[in-house]
């Protein structure tokens, strides 16, 4: 089988976080949410003012004794590379793009689109984002759920709390972004679909 090289790991690693950044920004100017530990700490952002760049890593950090256990220490290693980079480019993002006019169901559809694509390249190097990643990722490999599905189940959750925090229509709108999100999760990234190993 062939093995992804160290320059093809790190260029996932780069170009999966900042397309993941880039849907953050997207997400935190439209005042959505999506779910999992990211959706927590866009809420935490919305609530107390804790920018999502330094509430993302800080939730994310009970999950690596998970990660450690289940998965690997290389790969909970590269986890933890690219929650950093996604904070650091979460940082750096929102001062790179500002948008003078963002509308709603858009953003919704292309935030989803970004994360889920940089995330599934992330997947793909046996890198995650933590958190629901780390379980979700754990869960297929052990028993064959799908991440995305798993995924998914979570995000709805973290969803509905956020009916506390936001608008109705900006629920509803952060439900369709992780409904796309977790469908390119699903439809690509399952066991004999990519064969690519770290």
């Amino acid at each position: 089988m062939d093995r992804h090289g160290l320059h093809e790991d790190m260029l996932a690693l780069v170009l999966g976080s900042l397309m993941v950044a880039l849907g953050m920004t997207i997400y935190a100017q439209a005042v959505l949410v999506v779910g999992g530990v990211a959706g927590l700490a866009l809420l935490l952002q919305y609530t107390s003012g804790v920018g999502f760049w330094l509430g993302f890593p800080l939730i994310n950090l009970p999950f690596y004794l998970l990660g450690w256990k289940r998965l690997g220490g290389a790969f909970v290693m590269r986890t933890v590379v690219a929650v950093g980079l996604v904070s650091l480019f979460s940082r750096l993002t929102a001062e790179w793009v500002v948008f003078a006019q963002l509308n709603a169901a858009y953003a919704a559809i292309m935030a989803g689109t970004l994360c889920g694509t940089g995330m599934l390249m992330l997947f793909r190097h046996r890198t995650s984002l933590g958190g629901v990643n780390i379980l979700a990722i754990f869960l297929q490999e052990a028993f064959g759920l799908r991440a995305g599905y798993v995924q998914l189940a979570v995000d709805l959750a973290v969803l509905s709390v956020a009916f506390l925090v936001l608008a109705p229509d900006r629920v509803l709108l952060s439900v369709l972004s992780a409904t796309i999100l977790n469908l390119i999760l699903a439809l690509n990234h399952r066991p004999g679909r990519y064969l690519g190993v770290s």
